[in-house]
């Protein structure tokens, strides 16, 4: 009771709820800049030099009207945060003063409480990396905020962006209760600092139970991207999960146990259940000539049954990343 339901122009309606949340973006005020001669882009954002200079002489622009250099791709975008904002600011009062400073760009690290949830990003997504024809993969991993025998762990949906090939750092996401904003600052100072995915899995971090892990949740994402890297297994991601189903030659096996399917769920109709300790003695129940994609709950024993398989001689075989955790998650959001 008191619910609202929200129609769209489309005629979808959103599912029923006290409180909706309309993300919309946002656009420059910069009529009165266009107006007195200052060089906008189609957008409308100010364009400015490397010194923060328009196209006027003696003005200056920062914020959220301009466009700024993206040190990631190396082209132009529009990023409207606070701390950029105020960084510019200081440079612009800094130049005016014949210091002559550059500015070296925006990665857009942010972050957005949502009632009990946390979620950060840094860097570029996957939209617009596909839109721009990049190579570039992603690896889901949920470790814990801290040691999970320390109380009040929690988990960690974490998104890693790179490049295969070189181990570039494309960007992260991340999602939870706690430990969010302090992953996703080491990553922006990963990039900013030109590490690759190598660099992130040998990152000495802060530990101690009750703050870490001895293997940090951003020392995980890196080494799950290096395993990709280094040929150790290849990866699905959980969108191309459904469509994989489909095809007679691909074959899902499920490597959690009974009793995590049974209260969890099954991953999709077609798996197949042989739990990781199993494996080995019934690898003769496995099929040869076809594409093998192996999930768990998590991602780690996935990986551990990739190996499996693979060193005793299956060709085809795929980690579904981020396992039963990432495709349960995304599967029940979008229902």
């Amino acid at each position: 009771a008191g619910d609202t339901i929200v129609k769209l122009k489309s005629g979808k309606a959103l599912p029923p709820a006290q409180v909706t949340i309309l993300g919309l973006g946002v656009r420059p005020d910069t009529k009165l800049a266009a107006d007195a001669g200052l060089e906008c882009t189609k957008r409308g954002h100010i364009v400015v030099d490397d010194h923060l200079r328009t196209s006027v002489d003696n003005v200056w622009a920062v914020g959220d009207a301009i466009e700024v250099r993206n040190p990631i791709l190396g082209d132009m975008w529009a990023v409207p945060l606070a701390g950029p904002a105020n960084r510019q600011g200081r440079m612009v009062a800094d130049n005016i003063y014949g210091m002559n400073r550059s500015y070296k760009g925006t990665i857009a690290a942010s972050v957005v409480r949502v009632f009990d949830l946390m979620a950060a990003c840094v860097g570029v997504n996957e939209k617009l990396l596909k839109a721009k024809g990049l190579p570039h993969a992603a690896i889901h991993v949920h470790p814990g905020s801290h040691a999970g025998y320390f109380p009040g762990a929690k988990s960690i949906n974490f998104k890693l962006v790179f490049n295969p090939e070189d181990g570039t750092i494309y960007g992260a996401q991340a999602v939870g209760e706690d430990g969010v904003a302090k992953r996703i600052d080491v990553i922006s100072t990963a990039i900013q600092g030109g590490l690759k995915v190598d660099d992130l899995a040998d990152l000495e971090l802060c530990y101690a139970p009750p703050v870490g892990s001895a293997k940090d949740p951003v020392n995980m994402a890196g080494m799950a991207a290096q395993n990709v890297i280094d040929g150790l297994v290849k990866i699905v991601d959980w969108k191309d999960l459904d469509e994989a189903c489909k095809d007679e030659n691909t074959f899902v096996l499920d490597v959690r146990g009974a009793g995590e399917i049974e209260s969890s769920g099954k991953l999709v109709p077609c798996a197949v259940n042989i739990p990781l300790n199993d494996l080995r003695g019934r690898i003769g129940e496995l099929p040869r000539d076809k594409n093998i994609i192996v999930s768990c709950a998590s991602g780690q024993r996935a990986y551990y049954a990739c190996r499996i398989l693979t060193q005793n001689g299956f060709g085809q075989v795929h980690n579904l990343s981020g396992a039963y955790k990432t495709y349960s998650f995304v599967k029940e959001f979008m229902n």
